[in-house]
């Protein structure tokens, strides 16, 4: 195949590529993106509001419960009071504005009708819990975001435009029409969606399509935005609008997504409005009727306030929190980060799973599967993979790195290799012991028929196959492949026990690929070739039908599933920023046989919250209906009050223990 006219200014020639557009180093190599600029934690208002309210309410118990001096502990908790229900009552007072009542607002008034009857710490400790869950909330918001400022420094700030007369000028990227003409020299990223009109090259979009190898790109391919040029000059005709590429898109995917999965205690969204108008309605009933029928302020006003004191929510919040804050602590020691409480509860409805392949199911990282001697190559596995190591020693491409690595774990010495040159998407030359070897493509390198079965073979078993000639003559053929994970069928077989359906596979990577990967461990619905909105599309088509997906990624290409299902999971080690932060929960140690694990936590830590949640809703049946009926003590109320908020706390805290994490 004719190879395509290098650009006049560019400084590569087309023998400077590495194999399959490997690069030699001193080539150029990609441009880090620039450093993501991450949200200081006191940057944020709640943060700081939150810390002050903990602090003046830690430094207000001493003296409050050693019998101090009351101006003390009373201005203390006063600070307590300001610092941590100023922000709720505020925005609670903007929705009853709108005639909307939050549960925030109600909290902020039962807390202020504590202290008016004396319960000061009661409402203090009601304060500080929604200022710290306001805090964690917004510190959640701010990180997401600044991941997706950080995916845009993806895209290059500006592009080589290409005039009608042939000359060169340098262009904002975001400046780029379609139809304009790009070139992109080595190692540069590319500035927009299009297709390629002029030459050859490899390109890792590993950022788009999760794929672990470069591509070859030729003329009439697709590239994208953002993905990285290898060795070889390419001509692009921008084919998409800056703002409407890949890139752009996800960007807006997981701002949308984000958007519309904001962090706040489930239990409460569902129940805020109903509880809220009917506590307050009832409080003034208690204290109106009673009013109305003759009794004194003082009296009625006592019985109003103890019934807002038992009608307190406080231990159905606790009711939730506890058990699934315990999952949390558990699911960390065993290298499960999850988020929020929000997300641990999440994690047990799901029942519908979708899996990457590239990272997720594999470990991302190329290795040397088979060494093939060729019939009549005189040369036996050592030999070959030795040959064929030496050639490829001063390539940085992923294949090359496999196929040294794997001859240095074997123990073999690596002889020098000088006229080392290569081409993009053929393969690499170089003299070796005085043998002229090549390594490459077997498709460039081969004729169509020369041992088509070898390369046959490894191709349908999922791995990139690696032809090695020796003065021209074939003299065997290597095998490379992502290496599955070890406990990849062992979770594919747990997650389907779990949810009564086996995974499916969304991935980037080719067809031949995905499926070899699927069917060693077990998963028959395979989508592959996907772009990040079809990885979306097929989340979204599976929750229209009513199922709670929880999608497994490591990439930015996974990022817009995670945040679009109903659960998002990264992979920790080999997972990109953007989707460790946009995902609900990260496998830290980077097992997979945990995603099974946490998913059982949270099925048992939801148990738990329901047991608790009809502790706390007898305790405060019989407390209000002792209130109406008859006449409640305020001490009693009291105890039977926090009394119910310690029993579901300590009911929560049993999934502490070592033996509630699930086995595989």
């Amino acid at each position: 195949m004719p190879s395509s006219p290098p650009s006049p200014t560019s400084p590569a020639s087309p023998t400077s590529a590495g194999p399959l557009g490997r690069r030699p180093s001193p080539a150029p190599s990609a441009p880090p993106a620039p450093p993501r600029r991450r949200t200081r934690l006191l940057a944020l208002p709640e943060v700081r509001w939150a810390l002050v309210a903990l602090g003046l309410f830690l430094l207000a118990l001493p003296p409050y419960l050693l019998d101090g001096p009351a101006w003390l502990w009373g201005v203390l908790f006063a600070g307590a009071y300001a610092a941590g229900g100023w922000e709720p009552g505020r925005e609670g007072l903007k929705a009853l504005r709108e005639r909307t009542l939050d549960v925030d607002l109600l909290m902020v008034v039962a807390a202020l009708g504590a202290a008016a009857i004396g319960q000061v710490l009661d409402g203090a400790l009601l304060i500080v819990i929604f200022a710290t869950s306001g805090a964690l909330e917004a510190l959640a918001t701010a990180r997401t975001a600044d991941s997706v400022r950080g995916l845009l420094d993806l895209a290059p700030a500006t592009a080589t435009r290409v005039l009608a007369d042939g000359s060169e000028e340098t262009v904002d990227a975001g400046r780029l029409a379609v139809g304009d003409t790009v070139l992109v020299r080595p190692g540069e990223r590319i500035g927009a969606d299009g297709r390629v009109t002029a030459g050859t090259s490899e390109v890792d979009q590993a950022t788009i399509t999760g794929e672990p190898l470069p591509v070859v790109k030729e003329t009439g391919d697709e590239v994208f935005a953002g993905t990285v040029n290898g060795t070889g000059a390419l001509r692009v005709r921008v084919g998409r609008d800056p703002a409407d590429s890949v890139i752009a898109r996800i960007v807006r995917m997981v701002e949308e997504a984000s958007r519309t999965k904001a962090p706040t205690q489930l239990f409460i969204e569902k129940v805020e409005q109903r509880y809220s108008v009917a506590m307050v309605l009832a409080t003034l009933a208690v204290f109106g009727v009673p009013l109305a029928l003759g009794d004194d302020l003082s009296s009625a006003l006592l019985r109003a306030m103890t019934f807002m004191i038992v009608a307190s929510p406080c231990a159905v919040v606790l009711s939730t929190m506890p058990p699934l804050l315990s999952a949390i602590a558990n699911a960390g020691r065993h290298g499960v980060l999850a988020k929020s409480a929000v997300v641990m509860e999440r994690l047990g409805r799901v029942d519908a799973i979708a899996m990457d392949k590239t990272g997720t199911l594999t470990e991302g990282t190329p290795r040397l599967t088979d060494v093939r001697p060729l019939p009549g190559g005189g040369l036996d596995a050592d030999a070959l993979l030795r040959l064929a190591a030496s050639a490829e020693h001063p390539s940085e491409h992923p294949l090359a790195r496999a196929v040294v690595d794997a001859a240095r774990e074997r123990g073999l010495a690596l002889a020098p290799a000088g006229d080392f040159t290569a081409a993009p998407g053929r393969g690499v030359t170089a003299t070796v012991e005085g043998l002229r070897v090549e390594a490459g493509a077997p498709a460039r390198l081969l004729t169509s028929d020369q041992h088509a079965d070898v390369v046959s073979e490894l191709e349908e078993s999922g791995r990139t196959a690696v032809a090695v000639l020796c003065d021209g003559r074939p003299v065997g053929v290597l095998g490379v492949a992502d290496r599955l994970r070890p406990d990849a069928a062992a979770t594919v077989a747990a997650l389907t026990r779990l949810t009564g359906r086996a995974p499916a596979l969304l991935t980037g990577d080719n067809e031949r690929a995905a499926r070899h990967v699927a069917a060693r461990v077990g998963i028959t619905d395979v989508r592959a070739g996907l772009l990040p909105e079809e990885k979306v599309a097929a989340v979204r088509a599976w929750e229209a039908e009513g199922r709670r997906v929880l999608v497994v990624g490591d990439g930015v290409n996974d990022a817009p599933a995670l945040a679009a299902a109903h659960c998002g999971v990264a992979m920790g080690r080999a997972g990109s920023d953007l989707a460790l932060e946009t995902a609900d929960a990260v496998v830290v140690r980077d097992e997979l046989a945990a995603v099974p694990a946490v998913v059982a936590l949270s099925r048992a830590a939801r148990r738990l919250v329901v047991q608790n949640l009809v502790i706390a809703g007898v305790f405060i049946a019989v407390l209000v209906a002792w209130d109406l009926i008859g006449t409640l003590p305020l001490p009693l109320g009291v105890a039977g009050h926090e009394g119910s908020t310690v029993l579901v706390g300590l009911n929560g805290l049993r999934l502490l223990r070592p033996a509630a994490w699930p086995r595989p």
